[in-house]
């Protein structure tokens, strides 16, 4: 699969690292040129610099061959829009979206984007460890 990533943090970096390892081929897109320095050693994908909001950087970072996308920056709108453009104007047949306000996921998601939260997922599993701990006696 031809995957790009679009912010290279850790969330992104570790999906890379993921996917390469994988055997899929992978661009990693960031504003910030040191941010590359997160992706582990032996990543035999490519790196752009770019903002993924800007349809000329996406292009460079190769989205017209893109099978999917994932937007994973620190903001939500950002991640959104990107999304947004790589679905509608690329016509990417996967895009995935990092969504940290739950409220705005579920919005997100009834406007038809993949989306997850780690604010949501997070607290899930946090209640679930608390409660699994009541539920065995704890």
């Amino acid at each position: 699969m031809n995957i790009v990533i679009m912010g290279c943090g850790r969330l992104g970096a570790r999906i890379a690292g993921i996917l390469d390892e994988a055997g899929h081929r992978v661009t990693v897109m960031d504003t910030n040129p040191a941010a590359f320095r997160r992706l582990p050693a032996g990543f035999r994908g490519a790196q752009a610099i770019g903002n993924g909001m800007d349809g000329n950087a996406l292009e460079r970072a190769g989205i017209k061959t893109a099978d999917a996308f994932f937007a994973v920056t620190q903001g939500d709108n950002r991640n959104y829009f990107a999304s947004q453009v790589a679905r509608e104007v690329y016509e990417v047949k996967r895009v995935l979206c990092r969504i940290y306000d739950p409220l705005r996921e579920e919005i997100f998601r009834e406007l038809g984007l993949e989306t997850f939260s780690p604010t949501s997922l997070g607290a899930q599993i946090m209640v679930d460890m608390l409660l699994g701990g009541e539920a065995k006696g704890g």
